[in-house]
């Protein structure tokens, strides 16, 4: 893809979460998520650390080349079972619990993802940015931001029914992460849509025998990311 067209999916990925919560009140906002312990305003403020990372990040160009893609970057990050992702998930759940009201989550996402956005469209498109240790073109960057967002979008609305889905050109770029992830030697089961493929390949939803009977030896290496 592009880098327009990676800009605008990330566009597309935050304008996506910000119409889901901007119409929830603080009872909604504290619906729990699928991410384990993790309430609706827990989850929008982890991602809106990843929008203040993307605005630090954009402002502070590196040397290239590159060391990791939009692919491999989500190799560093095992699936489960890490200490450090506990104490994220402890540290995320007292820092929003800090705001007077978990609106006050939404007013900060409001203001600094549009902010992420607008920066992302005026970086180097042929530039290099560093983060969490990684150097990564821009437009991988962005498409990392991308996938994680798809991804905490699907995240935040099994008890939000009414909730609109992630739009298409990000999903094309979350799902094209997973297939990265799966590589060319396996093929998705027919019969999942892109979102059940999302949700399954982050374990976010369990594989069943007949996922594993289609998946056959691929089946060992899921979930493709946590």
């Amino acid at each position: 893809m592009t880098f327009v067209g990676q800009h605008t999916a990330l566009a597309q990925a935050y304008d996506g979460i910000t119409r889901l919560v901007a119409g929830l009140d603080d009872d909604a906002l504290q619906r729990p998520t699928r991410c384990r312990g993790w309430l609706v305003a827990d989850l929008l403020f982890h991602l809106l650390g990843d929008a203040q990372r993307a605005l630090v990040t954009l402002a502070s160009p590196a040397d290239g080349p590159a060391d990791t893609d939009d692919v491999s970057y989500w190799r560093s990050f095992p699936a489960g079972g890490d200490p450090d992702t506990t104490r994220h998930t402890w540290y995320v759940r007292r820092s929003a619990a800090a705001f007077d009201r978990p609106s006050g989550v939404v007013r900060i996402w409001a203001d600094t993802a549009p902010a992420a956005v607008r920066a992302a469209g005026t970086a180097d498109p042929q530039g290099c940015v560093t983060t969490q240790g990684h150097v990564l073109r821009v437009s991988d960057f962005l498409a990392t931001l991308t996938t994680e967002a798809v991804v905490h979008h699907l995240d935040l609305v099994p008890d939000l029914p009414d909730a609109p889905p992630p739009g298409p050109l990000a999903v094309e770029v979350a799902v094209a992460t997973m297939n990265g992830l799966l590589s060319d030697d396996a093929v998705r089961p027919a019969d999942w849509d892109d979102l059940t493929y999302l949700l399954k390949a982050t374990g976010r939803e369990p594989l069943t025998d007949r996922d594993r009977v289609a998946l056959g030896e691929a089946a060992g290496w899921f979930p493709l990311l946590g």
